[in-house]
């Protein structure tokens, strides 16, 4: 079968199509004939060797985790799937990638595929929603009248977590461009700052969470816009010791991670506020509570771009220029 592969890790990862053999099935997995598969921003970051030392892979590897499908074979302990159901799912952190006609997709990441969404739509929900739901309900635990900022409006993360905080009974606070506060005022949007005319850390204040979405130093500005007891979650790092004890990483690691995330845990101890990084993991329970959410319209996907299968790269490259309008996505069949 064809898929989009990387061989090694580094500047020249040498990304390109290749054929592979189709998946073999494990008792408990279904194989999936992929009909488009989203991208995240991750997606470029893991062939760069940004995770080597957390993510896991066989090389060449398949690049992608977002998927939508049709099941066309299921393993001999799979019981809620059958061939014929339409699909989604996250393989992020599985050591395996969704760019490829098939793909094998472990029964308890998957969720059927909300009835209202064609594949394109779906394959571009399941990280940014599961992202957005681990944070902000399971870490965060927010609740109905809290405010949150999530910096980065328009973006893949944005566009969803902006709209699962609403639903959550939150107030929303974000940074944009001129051009996208239509954009994430329809989303849900309380509080906007054009990034291109005023400063976040200057305008907004009292708010109870922040979703750490971008790189750079605005985690750090984003502690003064906090009241005390508040909570920072991070998507983009540092990296903290907490994180590489949860996935039983080395010593030396943990130290490494300590000492990355030594100076924001310092300045959020100053304003008495929690800081920790979250890594999502695949859930196909929460992908389903969320599909329901998805099928009644309370919250719907954001897709920017779509490209064909044979123009996957292009769309590795198009994301990586930090431009998109929500969710990028490869239309596999």
């Amino acid at each position: 079968m064809k898929a989009l592969t990387f061989k090694r890790y580094g500047k020249s990862p040498e990304i390109a199509f290749a054929e592979v053999p189709r998946p073999t099935l494990k008792p408990d997995e279904l194989l999936v004939q992929v009909h488009a598969a989203g991208l995240n921003p991750i997606d470029n970051m893991i062939p760069a060797g940004t995770f080597k030392p957390v993510l896991k892979f066989e090389l060449p590897a398949t690049l992608g985790s977002d998927i939508s499908g049709v099941v066309t074979e299921v393993g001999s302990s799979v019981t809620r799937f059958k061939p014929g159901d339409a699909v989604f799912a996250s393989l992020f952190d599985l050591g395996r990638g969704s760019i490829a006609e098939f793909a094998a997709v472990p029964e308890r990441v998957a969720a059927s595929k909300p009835v209202n969404l064609d594949f394109v739509q779906a394959a571009a929900v399941p990280m940014v929603a599961l992202t957005s739901w681990q944070a902000l309900k399971e870490r965060a635990n927010i609740r109905a009248g809290q405010k949150v900022f999530i910096p980065a409006g328009s973006g893949g993360i944005g566009t969803f977590a902006i709209q699962l905080a609403k639903h959550f009974g939150a107030r929303v606070g974000t940074t944009t461009s001129t051009g996208n506060v239509q954009l994430v005022t329809n989303l849900g949007a309380d509080e906007i700052v054009d990034y291109k005319k005023q400063e976040f850390e200057k305008v907004l204040c009292d708010y109870d969470v922040v979703l750490g979405t971008i790189r750079g130093d605005a985690i750090e500005k984003s502690i003064g816009i906090l009241n005390p007891g508040s909570k920072i979650v991070s998507l983009i790092g540092p990296l903290d010791a907490a994180f590489a004890r949860a996935r039983r990483l080395n010593f030396i690691l943990r130290l490494i991670f300590g000492l990355m995330s030594r100076k924001i845990m310092r300045l959020a101890k100053t304003r008495d506020v929690s800081y920790s990084f979250l890594f999502v993991r695949p859930d196909g329970n929460q992908l389903a509570e969320i599909g329901e959410l998805l099928e009644s319209e309370q919250v719907r996907p954001v897709i920017d771009k779509v490209f064909p299968f044979d123009q996957a790269k292009d769309a590795l490259e198009y994301l990586a220029q930090g431009r998109a309008k929500g969710k990028v996505v490869v239309k596999i069949k």
